[in-house]
């Protein structure tokens, strides 16, 4: 039974996701497609912190590399495809410069450098005028056109970031389930016991890095021609940490966890804007209930339900294989 309940799940929530935006105006749909693309840049930063067990708060300064460089080269007249390329490599190549300072730092010293990049790149982009814009950002760029599919309107954008973000999940569900996948997890567990098993312990911490940067990356690429303006406020410190949000909210370590926590951050507010200018205050407060009662995130709440409905797998007692005597 619980093998067919995934692919069921998985079934059910695609479905979900190709009618949600059906006879919707403009407004939801725009607010469905950043639930995709706030998605995407969870999933990165969950590979970093939820599977490897590094902390990053320095999400955002990637999405912010990720849309200057497409926004740049798609003003020069590139395509937007064209364009992604460079974005991405970019990306990759300064996480992994990033993750070197995880070699030798942990916890929060970690987090206080990531946090400092994050200032270091919002900085540049404010001061460096001549080529970010400055404060005034940069706008006009255009959407990606294929010839036989215009993402000019809303709904076809929503269903092109739909899209990329099932290859981009589909990827990661490789990754994950992958040798470099189950090394991320014993780095997170145990990286003294990971380095005595023979895993690579310093390629693996870089390549969480890398890899969870160009997933930022690619967020930050499809925010350009989403709101086709951006300019340093779109991308400040208190944007990575609300993708820290999605990530906790969502449950850290869980595949599907981003997708929640980013539905949580990004619909949960819009669901709530009748209660008028009580919204933030309930949401504050649910948030705060689900981190209390859930420390494993909504996945964790699952997990509770399934066991309940389904029961857990457990070990006889009778069969245990006991430890032997040398």
């Amino acid at each position: 039974m619980r093998s067919l309940l995934r692919p069921f799940l998985i079934a059910l929530l695609l479905l979900a996701a190709i009618v949600a935006p059906i006879g919707q105006g403009n407004y939801i749909t725009y607010v469905l497609t950043s639930w995709l693309i706030f998605s995407i840049a969870s999933m990165g930063l969950n590979l970093t912190l939820g599977y490897a067990g590094q902390i990053s708060l320095a999400q955002a300064s990637f999405m912010a590399i990720g849309a200057y460089t497409t926004a740049l080269l798609t003003l020069a007249g590139w395509h937007w495809m064209a364009a992604l390329v460079p974005a991405l490599l970019l990306c990759f190549v300064i996480g992994l410069v990033l993750g070197y300072p995880a070699l030798r730092v942990k916890g929060h010293f970690l987090a206080f450098v990531t946090l400092a990049f994050n200032t270091l790149v919002f900085l540049v982009l404010r001061n460096e005028d001549w080529l970010t814009g400055g404060n005034y950002g940069l706008v006009g760029m255009p959407r990606p056109d294929f010839g036989f599919f215009s993402t000019m309107k809303q709904h076809n954008f929503y269903y092109f970031t739909l899209a990329i973000t099932i290859v981009a999940a589909a990827i990661m569900w490789w990754i994950v389930r992958s040798p470099w996948g189950r090394a991320f997890k014993a780095l997170r567990e145990n990286p003294i016991r990971a380095e005595s098993l023979g895993v690579d312990t310093r390629r693996i911490t870089l390549l969480a890095f890398a890899i969870g940067s160009a997933y930022g990356g690619l967020a930050g690429a499809l925010v350009t021609p989403l709101v086709q303006f951006i300019e340093p406020g779109s991308f400040a410190v208190a944007h990575s940490f609300r993708i820290l949000l999605m990530v906790v909210v969502g449950g850290a370590g869980f595949f599907f966890g981003p997708f929640l926590g980013a539905g949580v951050v990004i619909l949960l507010p819009e669901m709530l804007r009748f209660t008028e200018g009580y919204y933030l205050i309930i949401y504050a407060a649910l948030v705060i209930l689900m981190l209390v009662f859930t420390p494993k995130g909504l996945i964790g709440v699952w997990d509770l339900l399934r066991n309940r409905l389904f029961g857990k797998a457990q070990i006889r007692a009778d069969v245990k294989q006991e430890p032997t005597l040398k």
